[in-house]
């Protein structure tokens, strides 16, 4: 699901640090949009859904890639862990398009621990 916002309604320095919140994520997991939802979410409602929103998937990619390691005893854990890995990659970089069109992205699949 997706919500678009009028052109003038965020910053672009907005736009730029949601972009950073969900790319950021494939080079650092969990810590680039942490370090960037802890700075921001009181300066803006907007930041602060889509680096929760980023957070709570790569929280999810972890926990999903830890039972994948689990599932390598029995060998379906190691095209588990690669499907993972292409998924987060896609996913990422769409939510990195729609976050430079100043749209709300909700990743599939995830579980939102952080509300």
């Amino acid at each position: 699901m997706t919500t678009s916002y009028p052109d003038n309604y965020l910053s672009q320095e907005e736009k730029t640090l949601g972009i950073l919140a969900h790319f950021l994520a494939l080079f650092t997991s969990i810590f680039g949009p942490l370090i960037i939802w802890l700075i921001k979410k009181d300066q803006s409602v907007w930041l602060d859904k889509q680096a929760k929103e980023s957070l709570n998937f790569q929280i999810s990619i972890a926990i999903y890639q830890f039972v994948s390691g689990i599932l390598m005893f029995i060998l379906i854990g190691f095209i588990f862990s690669i499907a993972l890995w292409i998924f987060n990659i896609v996913f990422v970089v769409i939510a990195s398009l729609r976050a430079r069109n100043g749209e709300n992205y909700r990743y599939p699949l995830c579980i939102r621990l952080i509300k």
